[in-house]
């Protein structure tokens, strides 16, 4: 159960969610709980959406292309201004992570939802973060320190860091712009990908190469950035369920992490966050080597992460809540001395996407019915009749599990997906029954390749 502020205990009159969707949903239920008039914008092609209906107040703000809504920085201010609006939440996606909107809300004398500008940009770009990093103390692999411009530069520095490298856009997340080279021959394939991904979807060209670890588990932690520059580390989630470098299932606790390896993570997260004055939610990514159990920094988004309910399902902690009283100035509503982690908590992606090729699949819902039952969360963005356009990431719903230990939570979460019934269009909800069902996963000792070894 989440914590809870109470009745009258707004540390906010108003808050505009600039985002669409579950996150959107999800961030207008906490304010509205917390008695903050919650102002929700939204594209053309969601205005039927649940997001819509549920906020206080709502705006149309342009047609479906994000460009010409979610991203268009002069609409969504414009709409915070003729509602009265006195903070913005971004979410996650879209302009979460862009330090020009933050201070654009700022300079409209608006309260922003997330941390100082300078953090989004010391973190936004990977070169200057991993750089950061490494003098404050957190491991990070050997890679580039400086853009890499060309592919015979991309070959020089590969010579030095050792096959097999990673070749990735400085600027963006989310695992676009990434490719592998196992030797010299896939090299120039990889960076000439990666930099037209990134001048694509990032408007940048910059690379960075850095030593590509396998068999790897991506592990994050959570973290918190207090007031006055106190951090908090709320514990980890292993990431490592991913199709083309993107995350599918989420989990807390890791079963790939030992108490020593977790406190020493969650040490390294903690310097993370305070060398660049962060401050409110956060999460420190890390690659942690399957075989020798070392880490080392991969990014940190300076956001909320789609997969923090699993985070809230095992230390009772309402993320959002804490966002919102730290961005009015206020401490949070726990006490950090006293936060325990109990149970096991699972995430579940589900996507409108074929569950083989993992294609999207837009389409109407004709039927949505959602499981039900002890421990079991849904953080839903569509319901039964809604449109799934090709305008935007298809990512359903999110369907979180806890259970008092991890075998529990297991079982819970496979009887969760035989009973979540969507229909009208393809959904990866298959995919997920086979995840749950395999032995590789339900042991616990997989790594970053699962998903191409249950598809392969």
């Amino acid at each position: 159960m989440l914590d809870t502020a109470g009745p009258g205990s707004a540390v906010l009159e108003s808050v505009l969610v600039a985002n669409r969707g579950e996150i959107a949903r999800r961030v207008i239920a906490t304010a509205r709980r917390m008695g903050i008039r919650a102002i929700a914008v939204y594209s053309e092609a969601d205005a039927g959406l649940p997001f819509v209906r549920e906020a206080d107040e709502a705006v149309l703000i342009g047609p479906p292309p994000p460009a010409r809504s979610y991203l268009d920085a002069g609409a969504i201010l414009r709409a915070a201004r003729d509602t009265g609006a006195r903070a913005v939440h971004p979410g996650y996606g879209f302009l979460s992570e862009n330090a020009g909107f933050a201070r654009l809300v700022s300079d409209a004398g608006l309260t922003w939802v997330g941390p100082p500008p300078s953090a989004i940009d010391q973190m936004g770009d990977k070169i200057s973060a991993r750089n950061l990093m490494a003098a404050a103390g957190v491991p990070v692999a050997p890679g580039t320190t400086e853009p890499v411009r060309d592919a015979g530069e991309a070959a020089a520095a590969a010579a030095i860091i050792g096959y097999p490298v990673m070749v990735k856009a400085a600027a963006g997340g989310g695992g676009i712009g990434m490719s592998a080279a196992a030797g010299p021959g896939q090299l120039a394939a990889a960076f000439e990908t990666a930099r037209s991904r990134a001048e694509r979807f990032f408007g940048s060209p910059a690379i960075l190469l850095e030593r590509y670890v396998t068999p790897a588990r991506h592990v994050e932690v959570q973290i918190l950035g207090r007031p006055g520059g106190r951090l908090l580390a709320l514990g980890e989630r292993d990431c490592s369920v991913q199709r083309r470098h993107q995350k599918v299932a989420e989990e807390t606790p890791s079963p790939g992490v030992s108490p020593g390896l977790r406190a020493r993570m969650m040490d390294a997260a903690v310097r993370a966050g305070e060398a660049v004055g962060y401050q409110g939610a956060g999460t420190v990514e890390f690659l942690v080597d399957a075989r020798t159990g070392d880490f080392t920094f991969l990014e940190m988004n300076t956001r909320l992460q789609v997969e923090h309910p699993v985070t809230e399902m095992v230390t009772g902690i309402d993320l959002v809540e804490q966002q919102l009283r730290i961005a009015a100035g206020e401490d949070v509503s726990f006490d950090p001395d006293e936060v325990l982690v109990q149970g096991h908590a699972i995430e579940l992606r589900v996507y409108a996407e074929d569950p083989n090729r993992f294609l999207p699949s837009p389409g109407t819902i004709t039927a949505w019915t959602e499981p039900a039952g002890e421990g079991i969360r849904v953080d839903a963005g569509y319901e039964a009749g809604n449109q799934v356009t090709p305008f935007y990431d298809p990512l359903l719903a999110k369907l979180c599990v806890w259970g008092p230990d991890r075998d529990e939570a297991l079982r819970r979460a496979r009887d969760a997906v035989a009973s979540f019934r969507i229909t009208g269009l393809k959904t990866n909800l298959p995919f997920h029954a086979d995840l749950l069902d395999s032995e590789e996963y339900s042991d616990g000792g997989y790594d970053t390749l699962v998903v191409s070894r249950l598809r392969s």
